[in-house]
């Protein structure tokens, strides 16, 4: 391409322009599933988290929202050796960029201990709603019946893998020095799968910078290390360091001031836009990111404010006509 200037139009709050982003790389640890026949007088429960607000893992994952694959994994570890638990399969969230708002594991246990199952999971739900109520109001934890197949995983299996969800980093890793309020470093346990022969745990890890990002990925490298699961990563992408003296961030500041009479807030994102992507092949493009103000992106509450729509084209128009030619 020829072009010296990139306008983005990814972000999502009018009034804001966008002069960084950060970078991220999909990760993945794999279970092999072992399985063995289940005694008799096991009966089927599938638990369920729902209700979480969900979100986009980079611009909310600083916000306290809840992860469900966490909290499945925190029940699950606390009392799965007491009640006789035997995991069938275990699913969870959407999209590895959008934080978990559902959560579900399909057991086997003893007859004799669904009350106490029903009890401790009743309680579980009066703790979250005591620790997160203030964020997520809507928290619905229940038990249901499910029919059981004559397999379930080995114990040892079983007790790798809730280990593994319980003790996976997830959430802020680590704020910006450099930019007060932004986050530097972070990870999504997005996605649990399950099929016949593996579980699969798909995380996305975000960064401002690559060593933090490489930080990131060598704590799940020696999370599956002593897991006995393969990792690995796949679709990285660059960050965008932000640049201070960006021609066309002044140009869009003093346009945005004269329609308006105020300036905009000028800021970086803990998201992945595509300015770093053509950043690393055209290091001296110069680059924003503007956009109409989008609402609750990656969940099925995503919205756009109309009016904001129609501001964010009087400033693409605006801008266009601010540039100045080529010398």
């Amino acid at each position: 391409m020829e072009g010296d200037i990139l306008l983005n139009t990814d972000s999502e709050q009018e009034g804001e322009i966008y002069m960084g982003c950060a970078g991220g790389v999909d990760s993945s640890l794999t279970f092999a599933l072992e399985r063995e026949t289940l005694p008799e007088g096991l009966v089927g429960k599938t638990l369920q988290i729902k209700g979480l607000k969900g979100g986009h893992s980079g611009c909310d994952i600083h916000t306290g929202r809840a992860n469900a694959n966490k909290l499945l994994g925190r029940f699950l570890a606390g009392h799965a050796e007491e009640l006789g638990i035997r995991v069938l399969s275990i699913r969870g969230g959407s999209l590895r960029n959008a934080i978990p708002r559902e959560a579900f594991a399909d057991i086997a246990l003893p007859a004799e201990n669904a009350d106490k199952l029903a009890s401790l999971f009743s309680y579980y739900q009066n703790l979250l709603t005591e620790e997160l109520g203030a964020i997520e109001t809507s928290i619905a934890l229940s038990v249901a019946d499910v029919a059981i197949s004559e397999q379930a995983l080995t114990a040892s299996t079983q007790a790798r893998i809730i280990a593994t969800i319980n003790t996976c980093p997830n959430g802020v890793i680590r704020m910006s020095d450099d930019i007060v309020g932004v986050v530097e470093t972070s990870l999504n346990l997005g996605v649990i799968t399950t099929e016949e022969n593996t579980m699969t745990l798909l995380c996305l890890i975000r960064s401002l910078a690559d060593s933090g990002r490489s930080y990131v990925e060598s704590m799940l490298s020696s999370l599956g290390e002593l897991a006995g699961a393969q990792v690995a990563f796949a679709g990285a992408y660059p960050g965008w360091k932000p640049n201070a003296d960006s021609e066309i961030m002044h140009v869009f500041r003093k346009t945005y001031e004269d329609i308006y009479g105020r300036i905009p807030n000028i800021m970086v994102i803990h998201a992945g836009l595509e300015c770093g992507l053509f950043k690393e092949p055209y290091p001296n493009m110069d680059m924003i990111s503007f956009g109409p103000t989008i609402k609750f992106p990656h969940s099925p509450d995503e919205k756009v404010n109309i009016e904001t729509v129609g501001l964010f084209w009087e400033q693409m128009i605006a801008i266009l006509k601010a540039i100045p030619e080529k010398a």
